[in-house]
């Protein structure tokens, strides 16, 4: 099954090009300003008191900068940083080796936090509120709990699923930040920085026009920019302009609106299949071929952002403007559109 240009995961070289183009200041991180302005405070407060910043979650969309924010915050405080993700902490001892290993001060990257395990997050507990962790030691008449006091740290945890994090975990972090999707402009500036970190030779059009199919996010900037490079590489004389952007996002099946592959064939399936929806999560995964929760988490997200798309109790519907898209009239109804 061919996987979509805007959702595969990147090769080894991919992922060293991709760190290389991160932001490492906050001056350098373009968009999310609010978020951005609330961090800065945040960091400027704690170094004149000297004290730790206070712990801090940061949620929303894949590819908008959490793992980058949390980077830049732990350049902007001085510190060491340690990432690592939820589901690879699967037991109190894992987590115990994290935290025991660490430096006042220092920052513990949790990505996807909300898939942690819940004997594990029971732990985090008294070591966000406390800086202590029991472990318990032996089993039966011999076990005992003993007792690590940990160093004061900051623990920023990242998730694109807020609502599936505990209320207990949640109340523990001082600092909670939703990122959304960039607007056009701030893509456009992020592909002209990219552009100049990779010597790629872009004009103002030719940004714009992968900025405009780039679904809002950061990382499909990006990865559509290194697209775009091997096309003019090859076939255009190393220079991007709107001509030719768009003949590299028409060979990855990107459109104007920047709809891929996967996007349409969702949209066409609940049209052509049943009828503009209602329709089940786990029925439209079996008809296009894909699993329920790539298609909740990686595409959704965006149709339903755009308006394409919407979630009613009976299951998702293709609205008006989807239908627009296509150039086709909506037919009946299987149930409530809920609108």
């Amino acid at each position: 099954m061919a996987v979509s240009p805007t959702a595969q995961t990147l090769n080894k070289p991919d992922r060293e090009l991709d760190l290389s183009l991160r932001p490492q200041k906050f001056r350098d991180f373009v968009g999310q300003t609010k978020v951005r302005e609330r961090l800065e405070l945040a960091v400027a407060a704690a170094r004149q008191r000297g004290d730790v910043l206070d712990h801090v979650l940061l949620s929303g969309p894949p590819g908008l900068g959490k793992t980058t924010l949390a980077f830049i915050l732990a350049d902007a405080m001085g510190v060491n940083i340690k990432a690592t993700s939820g589901p690879v902490i699967d037991k109190p001892g894992d987590l115990a080796g994290l935290l025991t290993s660490l430096e006042k001060g220092d920052i513990v990257f949790i990505d996807e936090i909300h898939r942690i395990q819940k004997a594990v997050e029971e732990y985090l507990y008294a070591a966000m509120e406390d800086f202590v962790i029991d472990i318990m030691i032996d089993q039966g008449p011999n076990a005992r709990s003993v007792r690590l006091e940990l160093p004061h740290f900051t623990l920023i945890g990242a998730t694109t699923r807020s609502g599936l994090i505990s209320a207990p975990l949640r109340s523990r972090f001082g600092i909670t930040n939703r990122l959304d999707y960039y607007g056009i402009e701030d893509l456009k500036s992020i592909i002209e920085r990219s552009a100049r970190i990779l010597n790629i030779d872009v004009d103002d059009a030719g940004a714009r026009e992968m900025a405009g199919r780039s679904r809002g996010t950061a990382r499909i900037a990006n990865n559509l920019l290194r697209r775009t490079r091997d096309y003019a590489q090859v076939r255009a004389d190393n220079r991007i302009t709107r001509e030719v952007a768009d003949k590299a996002l028409e060979l990855l099946e990107i459109d104007q609106h920047g709809l891929d592959e996967m996007d349409k064939r969702i949209l066409e399936t609940i049209m052509n299949k049943f009828a503009g929806g209602p329709v089940g999560l786990n029925s439209l995964a079996v008809s296009v071929g894909e699993e329920a929760d790539t298609i909740e988490e990686v595409y959704e997200p965006y149709l339903i952002q755009e308006g394409y798309l919407k979630r009613t109790a009976k299951g998702r519907v293709v609205t008006e403007l989807g239908y627009q898209r296509f150039g086709l009239k909506p037919r009946g109804r299987q149930g409530d559109l809920g609108l």
